[in-house]
Parts: C-alpha cells; sequence; structure tokens
C-alpha cells in the first residue's frame, strides 16, 4: 500500500502559525485520503508550539539541513528562539513517516519546516530564497521523497502509474 506523509495544513487543517489552512483542492488528493493513504503531520505542533503562534524563519545564510547539524537557527518575528521545537517536530515527522511506511512526503512550500525547494529570507520581510525546512531535510535523509504541493502532478505521476 501506498502511504504519504502530507503537511496538515493542505488537508484543511487550521495549524498555521496564523491559525489558517492552506488546503489543496485537488482530486488527486482527495482520491489518495479515500484510500487512506495520507498521514498528516503539523511539524509545529509535533514541536509543542501553539496554534496561532508567531511567523517564524530560518536564520539567513541556513536552511533545514545546518539546522539540523546544529549550525542554523530558526527565529521568530520577535527574535525568539523556536528551534528546539523545530527540531523536535523534524524528529516526530521521520518517525511517522518510518511506522506508515512513507516514501513519499507532500509538503507545504516556504515553510521552515516543509519548504522544499524555498523557503523565506529569515528577515520577517516576505522575500523568499532558495532553500528547504528542517522536516524537508530530514526527511529527506531518511529516505523519504518530499513534493512540495506545487509537484503534486509529479507525485502523482510516481503512485498513480
Amino acid at each position: 500500500m501506498t502511504a504519504i506523509l502530507v503537511s496538515a495544513c493542505l488537508l484543511g487543517q487550521k495549524v498555521r502559525y496564523d491559525g489558517a489552512a492552506k488546503t489543496l483542492d485537488d482530486d488527486r488528493l482527495n482520491r489518495w485520503a479515500n484510500k487512506g493513504w495520507l498521514h498528516p503531520i503539523c511539524p509545529e505542533l509535533l514541536g509543542g508550539l501553539p496554534v496561532p503562534r508567531l511567523p517564524a524563519e530560518i536564520a539567513p545564510g541556513h536552511d533545514g539541513t545546518s539546522v539540523l547539524s546544529g549550525q542554523g537557527r530558526i527565529l521568530d518575528l520577535h527574535g525568539g528562539d523556536v528551534t528546539d521545537a523545530f527540531l523536535q517536530g523534524a524528529k516526530i515527522a521521520v518517525a511517522t513517516a518510518q511506522e506508515h511506511g512513507c516514501k513519499y512526503a507532500l509538503l507545504t512550500e516556504a515553510s521552515p519546516s516543509c519548504g522544499t525547494d524555498v523557503i523565506y529570507s529569515g528577515h520577517h520581510d516576505g522575500v523568499r530564497r532558495a532553500g528547504m525546512g528542517v522536516v524537508t531535510a530530514a526527511l529527506t535523509q531518511a529516505g523519504v521523497q518530499v513534493f512540495s504541493s506545487e509537484q503534486i502532478g509529479m507525485l502523482a505521476a510516481l503512485i498513480d502509474a
């Protein structure tokens, strides 16, 4: 059976920092949910952060990989260090993927946890830059193939073939 780890906000759960969802309205996602393939997570909640919470970004010059290695930090809008919560969320996300046999993940682009190809600048200025989030880095290191919500077609080509 196919198993896919998926950002809970993409499934309409109001777990984002601002208390909103980022629902991905896609028939493929609905079909996979009906087959029982989806395993939703919100790494920030798993790491102990509340909803709502201050927006957080990976510090400039770093990405998820450097946060995992202890070199980078994740700071909220007021400069509070929330790195440990993000690391805990990443650890639980990997454990969840392993527990359910997830070979794939479908995550929210630009998030400091789930960003696949893009994260925010680290200056809380709305500017995006290339990079991956902490969960994406951790899942990739664990052998899970990660796709952003914008790449659902690529994931579908692999699993619906």
